[in-house]
């Protein structure tokens, strides 16, 4: 998915950034950049993830970079930030979202004799085509405005300008960002958890399509929101850190809740409840605590020399890493029925390695309980799963071997309850192993989540699409 940070202050502002941007590891693991404009210009900072992590790449750099304004960001997908030469004047841009019309926008500006100077893997660097329709606008708000209406797709900015930090949320806010202040400072966040431990207090959400310009003085607002929302459901599920707020609402409140909702439709008997580290132990407290139910920990989590923010991309690497994280305990395994919250089941993969270690450990039962539907359609809006194709999708496999290509039956398989959603669960329970399989509901889910459903995206659940 990817996150930034960007700090407008009337002192030196690198160690903030470095620790802001560092906030957010848990939303990439591909690329990490830092961009300052100090007296000596614009100064820039970019380094791989996939072999450290964040502070480790970039501890080095920060004794060369000065300046009073910054921005910061864990990239899943391309080198960022850029800084661009334009008519609006020097800039850098950093971004996150999912560009779905790319090569259309690539071919119209090679049309019209522009060129790209970076490419991921063959494809134009999506940041830089951005930065190229910001540069065809008049000034820094018509040029995101033109951008964000040219995207299919999300993409949410912040841009670091002589005049100051230009942030703008996409068009429907699938993806956040939140304004923090302090004495003599703003910066902007897609993880509000970046705030308490640097000073920051929140004090703004920005609206779908809002852009504003952050400066020390304060934040400026440019284009209102819009009122039409679809933020992604998914960043309270699995996305989102414990601490973080998005709308202003809790993630770790919303999985308390997703587990309780779990355990209300539930009346299996298991001698305790466990979470899959990270993102299910909060859904795993919210179960224990409804049912009364023992609350242990049967896996723990090695963070010391694996960092969550370490994970290589190839898949079979990623599989052995993700194993490697998650060590057994075999006494609290062993002649006892367990039930599990996990924040999803995407591929399936890792999680049927882990209750094959459960049953060989001794594990008499073991229970899964997913806090959200089964992913049937992949996202169209962020990048999660761009390595994996649709069939990888533990629901999407069943329904292929079922039906085939046609696209036709799967609103009767996303439909909490029918013949064909069941079966697929089924299927899915059978090839994990598991004694039960159980997932949350949608309309559970929403409830949880406490907005209104038309102000969610449920696409990877239910298909539903709007821009």
């Amino acid at each position: 998915m990817g996150g930034f940070f960007g700090v407008a202050s009337k002192q030196r502002c690198i160690d903030d950034i470095f620790y802001g941007t560092d906030y957010h590891s848990h939303l990439g693991t591909k690329r990490g950049g830092i961009a300052v404009l100090g007296k000596d210009g614009f100064q820039r900072s970019i380094h791989s993830l996939e072999s450290s992590y964040f502070r480790t790449k970039f501890e080095a750099d920060l004794p060369k970079l000065d300046g009073n304004t910054g921005i910061g960001v864990i990239s899943d997908y391309d080198s960022q930030p850029l800084i661009i030469g334009s008519h609006l004047g020097t800039f850098a841009i950093v971004t996150v979202g999912k560009i779905n019309n790319i090569e259309a926008l690539v071919t119209s500006a090679n049309n019209q004799k522009s060129f790209f100077s970076e490419s991921t893997g063959g494809v134009a660097n999506p940041t830089e085509v951005i930065a190229m329709l910001i540069c065809q606008g008049e000034s820094f708000t018509q040029g995101i405005l033109r951008a964000q209406a040219m995207i299919k797709g999300s993409c949410s900015m912040l841009l670091l300008t002589e005049e100051g930090i230009f942030a703008a949320r996409d068009k429907l806010g699938r993806t956040p960002i939140c304004v923090g202040e302090k004495d003599g400072a703003l910066a902007a966040a897609s993880e509000s958890c970046a705030f308490p431990n640097l000073g920051y207090e929140t004090v703004r959400f920005l609206g779908p399509g809002e852009i504003g310009l952050i400066t020390p003085e304060g934040y400026e607002q440019k284009i209102a929101a819009g009122d039409k929302m679809q933020v992604c459901s998914f960043l309270w599920v699995y996305y989102g850190y414990p601490a973080t707020e998005y709308e202003g609402i809790n993630v770790e409140e919303v999985r308390n809740r997703c587990g309780a909702a779990l355990a209300g439709n539930d009346n299996v008997t298991v001698d305790f409840v466990g979470g899959i580290p990270d993102s299910g132990i909060g859904h795993a407290i919210g179960y224990a605590n409804a049912r009364g139910l023992p609350y242990r920990r049967p896996f723990v989590k090695y963070t010391p020399t694996w960092p969550r923010s370490f994970m290589p991309q190839d898949q079979s690497v990623r599989d052995l890493v993700a194993k490697m994280k998650l060590i057994p305990i075999k006494k609290l395994i062993s002649g006892q029925r367990m039930l599990f919250c996990e924040d999803s089941i995407v591929r399936g993969t890792q999680l049927k390695d882990n209750i094959e270690i459960l049953f060989e450990y001794g594990a008499e039962e073991v229970h899964m309980r997913p806090a959200c539907p089964t992913l049937v359609y992949p996202c169209e809006f962020l990048n999660f799963s761009t390595s994996r194709s649709t069939l990888d999708l533990a629901g999407r496999k069943v329904i292929y071997e079922a039906e085939g290509d046609s696209e036709n039956s799967l609103p009767e398989y996303a439909r909490c309850g029918s013949e064909k959603n069941l079966m697929m669960i089924d299927k899915i329970r059978q090839r994990l192993k598991l004694t039960t399989l159980k997932y949350q509901r949608l309309d559970d889910l929403i409830e949880a989540i406490g907005l209104p459903r038309e102000n969610l995206c449920t696409h990877c659940w239910d298909g539903s699409s709007y821009g």
